[in-house]
C-alpha cells in the first residue's frame, strides 16, 4: 500500500461515523474524499465545519479541511481506499434493509481498479460483505472479487465495524480494538495494512461473517442487559423502590453488573442490531426479540406514567428534559426521549415546553403542536411538572432547592434525592 502522503480514501457517508472516520484518516497525511447525497452537508464539510454534535470534531474537521487533506462531493472519484458507512435501517417487520449498503458499493464499482482496498463498516447482517462482494462480480466482470475467482483477486473486500461511544467517537475510534473480518484471510491482512494507519488498539482478523455477527453481538448484549434493567424499574416502581439505589447495592456483588435503565433504548446500534439477529434466525432468537419488545415496551411504560403525572396538575405547563437518545449529544436516532415528548406534545400542546441544550430549534415531530423550546432555567422558574428523560449533565447540576417542589417523573435516575411521588397511585390514574 503507498505512503500516508500518497494514499486516496474515499469514505461513503458523512454522518455520525462516516464524517469522525474520514476526519481521523485525514489527520494522518491521506487524501481524503467524503461522499454524502445532502448538498448540505457536502457544503457545509467543505468550508471546514459540521453538521453534527461531537466533542473536538468542529477543530479537527476545520484542521483537515484547510490542510486539503479532507474534501467532500456528491460525486465518487477513484481512489486506492473505499470505506462504506452508510445507514443500514430496518423496514417492514424489522427486516433489515442494506440498500443503501449495495447502492454505495454500486458507486465503487464505476471507479473500482485492481489494488483497491473495499471495507464495509455499517452494522449489517451476516452476509452483507459477502453480497458486496457478489454485486462487484456481476458490475466489474474484468475485476477478479475474492471469493469469485480463482488465483489471487485484484481487490480486497472486508469488514470493520466502528464500536465507539457517542461524545468519545474521535478517541475510541483510535484507541478501541477493531475486529477486521476479510471474504478472505488475505482480505482481512489488507484490510489491517490500512487499519494500522490510525488506529492504536488491537485490530484482530477473522472472516468477514464472523466480523458481523460480532458487531451484532455486542449491541444484542447490550440490549438484553438494559432489558433486565428495564424489567427492574417497573417492578420497583410499583413496589414504590428506588431502583437505582437497588442496582448499586446490587452492583456491589463481585459477579453483578447491572446496566442503568431508562425510558427505552435508543440509537441507530442497540435500537436496531439486535433485530438483524432475530431476522436471521426467528427460532432461536427469542431472549433478544423478547429484550427488544421489552425496552420498546418501557417507552409506552413511561408514557403512561408521565400522563399520570400530567393528570395531577391538569393545564400545568410541564417541562419535558431532553430528547437525545443519550445524554451530552444531539443525535435523535431512535430516541425514546423524543419519541415520549413528541406523543406529549400532539396531546397536550402548549403545556409542554421542551428543554434540550443541544438544539436551536425542535425536529420537525413537534409541528403544529404548540409545544416550545425553552432553556433549563425557564423551566425551573415557571413549570411545576418535570418530566426528565436524559441525563445531560446540565440537568444534574440542578440543585435540589431549586426542583423540591416540583412534580417529577424521572426515567434516569437524574436526581435521586428528589421527593418521589407515589408510582401505583399515578399508574392507576393512567389506566
Amino acid at each position: 500500500m503507498v505512503s500516508d502522503s500518497e494514499l486516496k480514501v474515499v469514505v461513503l457517508g458523512l454522518g455520525y461515523i462516516g464524517l469522525p472516520t474520514a476526519a481521523v484518516i485525514a489527520r494522518t497525511g491521506a487524501k481524503v474524499l467524503g461522499i454524502d447525497v445532502h448538498e448540505n452537508v457536502v457544503d457545509t464539510v467543505n468550508s471546514g465545519k459540521v453538521h453534527i454534535e461531537e466533542i473536538d470534531l468542529d477543530g479537527l474537521v476545520s484542521g483537515v479541511v484547510a490542510r486539503g487533506n479532507l474534501r467532500a462531493s456528491l460525486e465518487i472519484e477513484p481512489a486506492d481506499v473505499f470505506v462504506i458507512a452508510v445507514p443500514t435501517p430496518f423496514g417492514e417487520n424489522h427486516a433489515p434493509d442494506i440498500g443503501y449498503v449495495l447502492k454505495a458499493a454500486t458507486s465503487i464499482a464505476v471507479v473500482l481498479k485492481a489494488g483497491d482496498v473495499v471495507v464495509l463498516e455499517s452494522t449489517s447482517p451476516v452476509g452483507t460483505t459477502e453480497k458486496v462482494a457478489e454485486l462487484l462480480t456481476r458490475l466489474r466482470p474484468d475485476l477478479k472479487i475474492p471469493g469469485h475467482c480463482t488465483g489471487s483477486p485484484d481487490v480486497a473486500i472486508a469488514y470493520c465495524p466502528e464500536r465507539v461511544l457517542p461524545g468519545r467517537i474521535l478517541v475510541e475510534l483510535i484507541d478501541n480494538d477493531r475486529v477486521i473480518g476479510g471474504v478472505t484471510p488475505r482480505c482481512a491482512r489488507k484490510a489491517l495494512q490500512f487499519y494500522r494507519r490510525f488506529v492504536r488498539g488491537a485490530c484482530v482478523t477473522t472472516s468477514a461473517k464472523a466480523a458481523e455477527m460480532t458487531k451484532l453481538t455486542e449491541n444484542a448484549f447490550r440490549d438484553v442487559n438494559i432489558a433486565f434493567a428495564n424489567e427492574l424499574s417497573m417492578i420497583a416502581e410499583g413496589m414504590d423502590i428506588d431502583v437505582w439505589e437497588v442496582i448499586r447495592l446490587a452492583n456491589r456483588h463481585p459477579r453483578v453488573n447491572i446496566l442503568s435503565p431508562g425510558p427505552g433504548v435508543g440509537g441507530h446500534c442497540i435500537a436496531v442490531d439486535p433485530w438483524f439477529l432475530v431476522a436471521a434466525d426467528r427460532e432461536h432468537t427469542p431472549l433478544i426479540r423478547t429484550a427488544r419488545e421489552v425496552n420498546d415496551g418501557k417507552t409506552d411504560y413511561s408514557i403512561a406514567r408521565a400522563e399520570a403525572l400530567l393528570a395531577q396538575l391538569p393545564n400545568a405547563p410541564v417541562a419535558c428534559l431532553g430528547l437525545a437518545f443519550k445524554a451530552n449529544i444531539d443525535d435523535f436516532r431512535e430516541s425514546p426521549a423524543l419519541k415520549i415528548a413528541a406523543h406529549l406534545a400532539a396531546a397536550h400542546g402548549e403545556r409542554i415546553r421542551i428543554v434540550e441544550p443541544y438544539v436551536d430549534r425542535l425536529p420537525a415531530d413537534f409541528d403544529g403542536t404548540g409545544a416550545q423550546l425553552i432553556d433549563i432555567d425557564t423551566a425551573i422558574e415557571t413549570c411545576p411538572i418535570f418530566v426528565v428523560l436524559v441525563d445531560h449533565d446540565v440537568f444534574k447540576s440542578v440543585p435540589l432547592d431549586e426542583r423540591a417542589d416540583k412534580l417529577v417523573y424521572d426515567t434516569r435516575g437524574v436526581w435521586p434525592d428528589q421527593p418521589r411521588a407515589a408510582p401505583g397511585e399515578a399508574l392507576r390514574l393512567a389506566s
